[in-house]
């Protein structure tokens, strides 16, 4: 069965708006919340008025009581992941249990280059997530996690407390078809695609099932999820979306209630277990609303 959520990005808003929008979210309906992990705004503008994504969902956790919280996703680049797993492990408790987190490559050289921090080339990128993600799951699955690669080194490290639950579900972003697909089918529970179409979402999810072929994985688990935005005209696509506005507008759901439904219907027919509402301030809870309603949830 499908579910839906919604991804609230963390630019051009103050925290209290933040959390009264997830608390709404939560009350129509909808499954899951994350937050984003960015410095600058998203819309490569180089505005600077961005909320900090570890701090935003520990908010999300604490202003909540039913969603899955959730991070789509954070950059490896920006903290070693036995940090970011210790402060996961921490949300979890603040949660009660409802933590996800997901992890990326990273891509926005604005950000490392105004931080100082060394944007190296994709492959390289590449290979610290490939390490990342498996520094997470030892810290977050298990008592004690030993680990030897060229950019993470564990030695029997703990990470304690031990999160609420025994497994917290580790997500992959991106739609790389040759490493990031690959990561994903072999170490994540989830992997997430943000503004494809319908056709390059189902074409993604066979590239990720066949991974999961040539590594002996189940493809049943491996959650399967696409982030798309809502905009009622061209003149919101622009507002929410800034310069990226053309370069997501394939992802964008667009026109009427109905339209927008119809194209749901197709991310349905291509595989999509769960389809996040991904949204940018200005906030519009009634479009969500009304979204909520349309596809039954509220």
């Amino acid at each position: 069965m499908t579910t839906y959520g919604v991804h609230a990005g963390l630019q051009k808003v103050d925290a209290g708006e933040l959390v009264e929008l997830y608390k709404r979210i939560e009350d129509l309906g909808y499954e899951w919340i994350s937050v984003w992990d960015h410095f600058y705004s998203a819309d490569m503008t180089g505005d600077a008025h961005c909320l900090e994504a570890v701090s935003m969902h520990a908010a999300l956790a604490l202003s909540t009581s039913k969603v899955r919280c959730g991070s789509l996703v954070y950059s490896v680049g920006y903290r070693h992941p036995a940090v970011l797993a210790n402060a996961i492990a921490t949300i979890d408790h603040l949660s009660g249990g409802r933590v996800d987190v997901g992890l990326g490559a990273g891509w926005s050289q604005m950000e490392y280059d105004a931080y100082g921090i060394p944007f190296p080339s994709v492959g390289t990128r590449m290979d610290q997530l490939e390490e990342g993600i498996q520094v997470l799951r030892g810290l977050l699955h298990d008592d004690v996690t030993d680990f030897e690669g060229t950019w993470f080194q564990l030695r029997s490290a703990r990470n304690e407390p031990r999160p609420l639950q025994a497994k917290v579900p580790i997500w992959v972003g991106g739609g790389g078809e040759k490493r990031t697909l690959r990561i994903a089918a072999q170490y994540a529970d989830g992997w997430n695609v943000p503004f494809v179409s319908p056709e390059e979402f189902a074409r993604k999810r066979d590239v990720l099932h066949a991974h999961c072929e040539s590594v002996g994985r189940d493809p049943s688990e491996v959650r399967c999820t696409v982030n798309v935005g809502v905009a009622f005209s061209e003149e919101s696509l622009r507002v929410q979306f800034g310069n990226i506005a053309p370069m997501v507008k394939p992802g964008v759901l667009l026109g009427t209630e109905e339209e927008m439904l119809d194209r749901i219907g197709q991310y349905v027919d291509a595989g999509a277990d769960q389809i996040n509402i991904a949204m940018r301030a200005p906030f519009d809870p009634d479009a969500l609303e009304r979204f909520a309603k349309g596809v039954g949830i509220a």
